[in-house]
């Protein structure tokens, strides 16, 4: 029995992190450039279970797994389509490939390209951050001195048709190695390579979560909570009688 509360017990706390990361997909669902989250789960190592006592030699019937735990949040990084906005400031990456830009902490990478242009004529993230070029920063110059900003599709940024600098538009070896650090960033170790994907000047990227589907996998995963804790209750009163009833004279 008290296997059961341990094997029953696990299982509601793999449930509680899947339901978690499945409402933060949602609440990212309109978010430019996001990828969702999938909480994958695998179990404890099985038991074998063997017939014995009724006559015949021992026969294996089965295993019985011993609960359950999440082994990784893997982030599914397949591309969205793209919702034109005819912002010249506004990119999106069509196929592979992350923009670069510079943070308090070093590069990052991201699928956001809802870029704006800063007080010192750079392009830059909504936070404020850099977005990198093949020369540093990418410097758009002020409004009064650029009429036309054109971004083409392998990056070249032009500037009343003269080209000044390209995107940084870069790519992993693994998109597994990307992790997250909040502001729909990435971080990675891994070294950078060129991109086969293209940019798309006023557009903007969706998220790829798919808010049925979520919602879907969110009730399931209530009711597989319910289920376990329903068991934990059942082993929790069959205790309780086993305390206070087996035995009793």
């Amino acid at each position: 029995m008290i296997r059961g509360i341990y094997t029953s017990g696990s299982g509601m706390l793999a449930e509680s992190l899947r339901t978690d990361v499945i409402a933060n997909n949602l609440a990212n669902a309109s978010t430019t450039g996001y990828k969702k989250d999938v909480a994958v789960t695998k179990d404890f190592r099985s038991m074998l279970i063997m017939r014995i006592n009724d006559g015949q030699d021992r026969v294996n019937i089965g295993s019985l797994g011993v609960g359950s735990m999440v082994d990784e949040v893997f982030t599914d990084q397949t591309p969205a389509g793209a919702t034109p906005t005819g912002n010249a400031l506004d990119l999106a990456i069509e196929g592979p490939g992350y923009f670069a830009v510079q943070t308090p902490s070093g590069i990052r990478y991201t699928r956001n390209g809802a870029f704006t242009r800063s007080s010192q004529g750079q392009l830059v993230t909504l936070e404020g951050y850099p977005v990198l070029g093949q020369g540093g920063a990418i410097n758009l110059g002020t409004p009064g001195d650029t009429e036309t900003i054109t971004v083409s599709e392998d990056g070249r940024v032009l500037l009343d048709n003269i080209e000044t600098d390209r995107v940084r538009l870069v790519s992993f070896a693994d998109s597994r190695g990307l992790l997250k650090e909040g502001t729909n960033l990435y971080t990675t170790t891994q070294q950078e390579q060129p991109a086969a994907g293209i940019i798309r000047q006023g557009a903007l990227e969706h998220s790829n979560v798919n808010v049925v589907a979520e919602m879907v996998n969110m009730i399931a995963g209530y009711r597989a909570y319910e289920t376990n804790a329903k068991a934990v209750q059942s082993h929790d009163q069959l205790l309780e009688k086993a305390a206070t009833e087996v035995g009793r004279i």
